[in-house]
């Protein structure tokens, strides 16, 4: 007879999450975040149970934290933590038999019943003195257990006072220390705990090229440097964005060179797509003369430092006709029949002058260089890098290389810029993208929006965190192109709010929004030619969007809920174009701050950017740490406005002045 392995145990403990769909990886986190530990705990019978969390730091630290029952009838059990420490956390559950807890219950019933009295007391008794035995537990602890066990013994006491003794708060001391004959661990996990810029920043991306270029009488442009360019880094620290992301900024070819909108006669003057990467001056590992030297771009990037910002760097592994990889290294490319390499195309789009990379022919040479282009950006100060379309190579490559460079440089973060299917956009992410671009930039009606955002911070937090750029230099959606200053205003503060990562590309503060006919991107895309702005101009004559951006990133750097990413809840409101939303953070996770100084953000959002929307908002209290019922003072922290609100709340939303409410709950007082 062949003997069988039974995995259930005699407590089952199944459904541990964090975890991911496909258990070759592990699940994730950022510096600060509060993850949610769930699992499934039961047993046969009626008898109670419980569940604790044991957590162990990559210093080697343990944690244990009690879980507390999710739903009646679910067997779910949760507990919350906040990571700190980065590295790679370890962790199980153990399901218990509850005794304590068991005993509690069945003696409120049966002595209220007057059945079995003393046996229920006796029973409690003896179960204390197993505590009262435990050498482990504190002396002052077994002294007070000890006098408890002799108070359920003294049969004199007064009925009402031996009965009250089922709820004496000295056992408290079983949430943290159960008694537990028969208890069963599960087996054990791991989530990696990351640098908190992973998943929180606010990202602004702009050319350097356009910064400072300046065009003559004849039509010739002087280009614009990373000298030129680090004065645009103080208008950009002043808006609170700390991370501050450049397209590709080496040589450009010259072959099949883009015109202005991606046209294919470009003219003598036409700078190219920096897309196009490599031409005489070098490929991946070199400057765009015009752009300045090596040391140009280390003081620009010691300049972002200074004002608190990081700066990320474009990685785009295709190459120019002009590329040095194009002659040294034929076999990195794919040679069709005429003897022609074959060109980038998403249809209908072409990208005649951009050679996309065949991985097969020789996987190992092109990973080395890979790694070294990598790395020579590292040597320069960059620490994050936005990748150019990575679902259109293997994802086998790409675990490779972020796992080779975190391996000795944890620190360093990789976004996907990848609009694609879900199973590729999520299979990034588990493979090791710290960040992905997300398909919020086409969700824009309420319902579309709470299905996303729901999406992002539940089914998916646990390895894929959204970085919810509003607008990037070809994705310029219908809802910006026809919304007027009212969308821009909308989709940054649902941005901003919804979840801890957002990202901006320069212009949309200056609300442009005319697109190429026929398509979803920017007129004269800065892509392809220069594109110098006047900021400032622009704020003074009161069509600039700067200020509202700034006052979105501080509101953002003072209220730590919305640096979490698992806490947004929605809310009900009778119409349908007004959004609502809530980001709770208990004030236990929050340095500095008291258990109960929670910190808790409205956002009620009219949706419908050409209207003027009156209805109410109904609220779940109990998701933002109130009862039912209860008065409140809620301040918009935009104008400092205050309303005194409850369950349901009366909201009027013009989309022509103030197109949406961020609103702080301010508890124990109303107005």
């Amino acid at each position: 007879m062949t003997s069988r392995t039974v995995r259930a145990g005699r407590i089952p403990v199944t459904r541990l999450t964090p975890a991911l769909p496909d258990p070759r990886w592990n699940p994730k986190a950022f510096g600060g975040e509060v993850v949610p530990f769930r699992a499934t705990v039961f047993r046969e019978g009626h008898d109670l149970v419980g569940a604790m969390l044991v957590l162990t730091s990559p210093s080697g630290a343990e944690i244990r934290e009690r879980m507390a029952p999710l739903a009646p009838g679910t067997d779910g059990w949760e507990a919350r933590v906040r990571l700190d420490e980065l590295g790679t956390w370890r962790w199980h559950v153990i399901g218990f038999g509850d005794e304590v807890a068991t005993w509690v219950h069945d003696a409120e019933l049966k002595i209220d019943a007057g059945v079995d009295v003393e046996l229920m007391y006796e029973i409690g008794a003896r179960l204390i003195d197993r505590a009262v035995a435990d050498a482990t537990r504190a002396p002052a602890v077994r002294k007070r257990l000890a006098a408890y066990a002799a108070e359920l013994r003294d049969a004199d006491a007064a009925a009402s006072a031996r009965r009250a003794l089922l709820e004496d708060p000295v056992l408290h001391e079983f949430t943290t220390r159960p008694l537990a004959r028969l208890a069963t661990e599960s087996e054990e996990h791991e989530i990696l705990v990351e640098r908190r810029r992973a998943g929180v920043g606010a990202w602004y991306e702009f050319f350097p090229r356009s910064e400072g270029a300046r065009r003559f009488k004849n039509g010739a442009w002087k280009s614009g440097s990373f000298r030129t360019a680090i004065r645009r880094l103080d208008g950009v620290a002043a808006m609170g964005f700390d991370v501050v992301y450049l397209p590709p900024i080496h040589p450009i070819g010259v072959s099949f060179r883009k015109g202005p909108n991606n046209t294919l006669d470009p003219g003598p003057f036409d700078p190219g797509s920096p897309w196009a990467i490599g031409g005489a001056a070098g490929g991946h590992d070199a400057i765009h003369p015009d752009l300045g030297s090596f040391a140009d771009f280390r003081a620009f990037v010691r300049r972002a430092a200074a004002l608190g910002m990081e700066v990320a760097l474009d990685l785009a592994l295709q190459a120019s006709p002009d590329h040095p990889w194009v002659a040294e290294h034929p076999e990195w490319f794919t040679i069709l029949p005429d003897g022609t390499i074959a060109y980038a195309e998403n249809p209908p789009k072409k990208y005649q002058d951009i050679y996309p990379v065949n991985f097969d022919d020789d996987p190992e040479g092109i990973f080395h260089e890979v790694e070294r282009i990598v790395r020579l950006w590292m040597k320069q100060g960059v620490r994050i890098f936005r990748v150019d379309n990575p679902h259109t190579k293997p994802l086998a490559f790409w675990e490779r290389l972020i796992g080779a460079i975190n391996a000795t440089d944890p620190d360093v973060i990789f976004l996907a810029e990848a609009f694609t299917r879900p199973a590729m956009m999520q299979a990034l992410a588990m493979v090791g993208f710290q960040q992905s671009y997300s398909y919020f930039t086409w969700r824009n009606t309420k319902g579309e929006l709470e299905e996303f955002l729901t999406s992002v911070s539940q089914e998916t937090a646990d390895f894929m965190r959204p970085n919810l750029f509003v607008n990037t230099p070809d994705i310029l959606t219908e809802y910006l192109q026809f919304g007027g200053p009212a969308a821009f205003t909308v989709r940054a503060t649902i941005a901003a709010t919804a979840a801890p990562t957002w990202g901006v590309y320069a212009g949309f503060e200056l609300f442009e929004s005319v697109a190429r006919p026929g398509a979803e991107e920017a007129i004269d895309n800065e892509k392809y030619e220069y594109k110098p702005r006047d900021f400032a101009a622009a704020e003074a004559e009161g069509r600039s969007l700067a200020l509202y951006l700034g006052i979105l990133n501080r509101i953002r750097a003072e209220h730590p809920a919305l640096g979490q990413l698992r806490n947004i809840r929605f809310h009900y409101s009778d119409d349908d174009a007004v959004l609502v939303y809530s980001k709770h953070l208990e004030g236990r996770f929050i340095d500095g701050r008291d258990a109960d100084e929670h910190d808790t953000v409205i956002v009620v959002a009219n949706v419908d950017p050409h209207s003027v929307r009156e209805t109410t908002v109904h609220l779940d209290l109990a998701a933002i740490g109130l009862e039912p019922g209860s008065r409140y003072t809620v301040e918009d922290l935009v104008t400092g406005t205050r309303w005194d609100w409850g369950d349901s709340n009366y909201v009027r939303l013009d989309a022509f002045t103030r197109p949406a409410h961020i609103l702080h709950v301010i508890r124990g007082t109303h107005v």
